[in-house]
């Protein structure tokens, strides 16, 4: 997530409001990226650029741009293409897909461009958390590890310990998220025997950043009820509030 799309001051239900009108869907911003970014293809590098331009436009998550003596757009066909309008004109653009690897720096970027204005902090929390569906109790805890992120609900993470509904793994569904790594899983089977598909998620290997998030396990609020110290939170309305969103997955 990121300023420009979910409830980022210019996504798609912005959780605040200015004090002017913002157009519907032209707010476009362009500012300089001062690392190094490189792209692998076949073993070859086909972007090398210390010259990248960060652009932001609202309800897309933010997209490289280079100059086009750092691509090597013969290399990779329609998968590169080079802006005509707006204020990214005559630079080139690269589909995330079309090379085999990116790097940030050294270092490895997975599923898209990470944003410098998207956050996340980790909180350790004493409050009663209760997880309910329909009256039924799915978990409850006291040692949840709560999770800011731009642009999302509050997400907490329970130990396997207080979770005490019955889960099932489905190695049908993997998604990645550029800031916390691969997730997997579970089909929730509640006590009259009905089943809710995806219904918790984990990272059994997350990246640095969230380390502590290992292994632990996550409800979408948008699908149960959440109870802090016996108070209901209200659902969040989100892409991820049915099972639709997993036949075009993107990471909660």
């Amino acid at each position: 997530m990121t300023m420009t799309v979910g409830s980022g001051p210019f996504g798609h239900a912005p959780g605040g409001r200015f004090n002017f009108d913002v157009p519907g869907d032209g707010v476009e911003y362009l500012e300089s990226f001062p690392r190094r970014i490189r792209a692998e293809l076949g073993g070859d590098v086909v972007v090398d650029s210390l010259g990248v331009r960060l652009l932001h436009r609202q309800h897309h998550l933010p997209v490289w741009c280079f100059p086009a003596e750092d691509v090597q757009a013969g290399r990779l066909g329609d998968g590169a293409w080079t802006y005509d309008s707006g204020l990214a004109e005559g630079l080139v653009g690269v589909r995330w897909d079309a090379v085999d690897r990116w790097l940030e720096e050294g270092e490895e970027v997975i599923v898209h461009p990470r944003d410098p204005y998207h956050r996340l902090e980790l909180r350790d929390s004493s409050r009663d958390v209760r997880i309910e569906l329909q009256g039924e109790l799915l978990a409850e805890s006291s040692r949840a590890l709560a999770l800011f992120e731009t642009g999302l609900p509050a997400r907490w993470y329970l130990p396997r310990d207080d979770v005490t509904v019955g889960l099932d793994p489905n190695d049908w569904l993997r998604t990645g998220c550029a800031y916390k790594g691969y997730a997997g899983y579970f089909d929730a089977t509640l006590a009259d025997g009905r089943e809710e598909p995806f219904l918790v998620w984990r990272y059994t290997d997350p990246l640095a950043e969230v380390t502590r998030i290992k292994d632990r396990l996550c409800f979408f609020n948008e699908r149960v009820d959440v109870l802090l110290d016996g108070v209901t939170q209200e659902r969040p309305r989100t892409q991820w509030s049915g099972t639709d969103w997993a036949r075009d997955p993107k990471p909660p």
